[in-house]
């Protein structure tokens, strides 16, 4: 099979270079590996009513077309300080025209117009309450789809594409074919051979492993990312309102005075639903919001961020160590009051049941996080609830429930050049959050936007 470009993963940051391409470069031949189902075909059956999570093969939730965030809430933050890091590879002005076109192709496809945080009299009156408690609020404007919107759009793209491009589902890139410091193509796990002039690497978190090990055998050079460790926070709905009412999402940033680590709110979810997620075996934790369907409860991370030095080179690895430590205690997530927490007690099912918050993860197992979290971490997300209850009285309750592990699996940094192109090897590009380049839909879609103009160029 030779393609003009072969793209690998089916988030936005392939999906965003397939409708790039295609536009500049209509007349190529392009194909779109993705090892999970088309968009309507996705499923998790936990949410289809299983008691417990199956630990599928390959998880619904994160495995498939739009990848992990197609049924995530559908935020798109559209600003260049959140989300990514595509300002170290290209000047800011540049950051922000392509968010602005990636943020018109969802609107071409069906995202909703509304877009909360623009009213800047109201963001600056927030920004001094989160400075007076020492935290620092980033202005993000977000347009909120919604997971059914979410869906829609992805749809809509999806079908777009199908008519222009090849698109193989359920099959996944198992190495690539490297000649002379020029890549030539790849071997699919179904025995198949891809030859392509160009291949973009969109894994996303699903497949960073995957990039990690594979980038090590062709000696591409990594550099560490920072690993992000934390948990789902849920509370009832109006705790939160002076915050979501007025800008939908909030993100915060703190230094815990102990350590002095960065801790940052994360995919907010105003009257939404804390859910369970499955990366290759590993229970974890995540949260989304509809457009339509409402809880009385509103959820959100707190990730804590660690930088590691030399020798450490496995964030992936570190993640899924701890996660799995959650696993083993509770079966899969655990959940604690953040009382008991305090008191150095189990939660248990009596002592949740007795709370003024239904949990709407039902198969979370009250359990112990302080036996699983690195106490470092913990101490830096038990500073950072205290910090918040200053702006939204109600937030370190001794009911707001705790759930863990969320973890962010982030590949170490791919070396790259400027155009996004790996380092040594030629025509071989690499994007997305499985690179570590972006952590948001926007900016990952806008770095799938970058690479088929540069692509198209040559």
């Amino acid at each position: 099979m030779n393609y003009n470009v072969a793209i690998i993963g089916a988030g936005p940051a392939g999906i965003f270079a397939a409708l790039e391409i295609t536009k500049l470069k209509p007349e190529w031949n392009v194909v779109l590996i993705e090892k999970g189902e088309r968009i309507e075909k996705r499923v998790c059956l936990l949410r289809e009513g299983y008691e417990k999570c199956p630990n599928c093969k390959k998880c619904g939730l994160l495995c498939g077309w739009g990848g992990a965030g197609a049924f995530s809430d559908g935020k798109l933050t559209l600003t260049p300080d959140v989300g990514g890091h595509l300002d170290d590879y290209m000047a800011r002005e540049k950051v922000e025209e392509l968010i602005d076109y990636s943020d018109k192709l969802y609107l071409k496809f069906g995202a909703t117009e509304e877009v909360f945080g623009t009213d800047m009299k109201i963001f600056r009156e927030l920004e001094r309450e989160a400075a007076l408690a020492e935290l620092k609020l980033v202005h993000s404007p977000v347009r909120h789809l919604g997971t059914e919107r979410s869906l829609d759009v992805l749809k809509n793209m999806q079908d777009y594409l199908n008519e222009r491009i090849t698109i193989i589902n359920n099959v996944s890139a198992q190495n690539l074919i490297v000649e002379n410091g020029e890549v030539k193509g790849m071997t699919l796990d179904n025995g198949e051979t891809v030859r392509a002039e160009y291949i973009i690497i969109a894994p996303g978190r699903e497949g960073a492993d995957w990039l990690t090990k594979e980038f090590a055998k062709n000696k591409i050079g990594m550099v560490n990312n920072a690993v992000d460790v934390g948990v789902r926070v849920e509370l009832p709905a109006p705790v939160f309102e002076p915050l979501t009412d007025k800008l939908y999402e909030s993100k915060l940033i703190y230094h815990s005075p102990t350590f002095g680590d960065e801790v940052r709110t994360f995919c907010m979810n105003p009257n939404g639903e804390v859910v369970q997620e499955n990366y290759n075996g590993i229970a974890t934790v995540n949260g989304h919001s509809y457009a339509e369907k409402t809880t009385n409860n509103t959820n959100f991370a707190l990730l804590v961020s660690e930088k590691f030095t030399e020798p450490f080179k496995e964030p992936i690895q570190y993640g899924q160590h701890i996660a799995s430590l959650a696993n083993m205690l509770g079966g899969g997530i655990l959940v604690q009051r953040f009382g008991d927490l305090l008191d150095g007690r189990r939660s248990t099912p009596e002592r949740i049941k007795s709370s003024i918050i239904t949990p709407t993860l039902t198969c979370a197992t009250p359990g112990d996080l302080s036996l699983v979290i690195p106490y470092r971490q913990m101490t830096s997300i038990i500073e950072m609830l205290y910090a918040l209850d200053k702006v939204c009285p109600g937030t370190a309750s001794r009911y707001t429930l705790l759930y863990g592990i969320e973890v962010k699996f982030y590949s170490a940094r791919v070396k790259l050049t400027d155009e996004l192109e790996t380092e040594g090897v030629k025509n071989l590009f690499t994007i997305g959050d499985g690179a570590g380049v972006t952590r948001g839909l926007i900016q990952a879609s806008a770095s799938g936007v970058y690479v088929a103009r540069t692509i198209c160029a040559r």
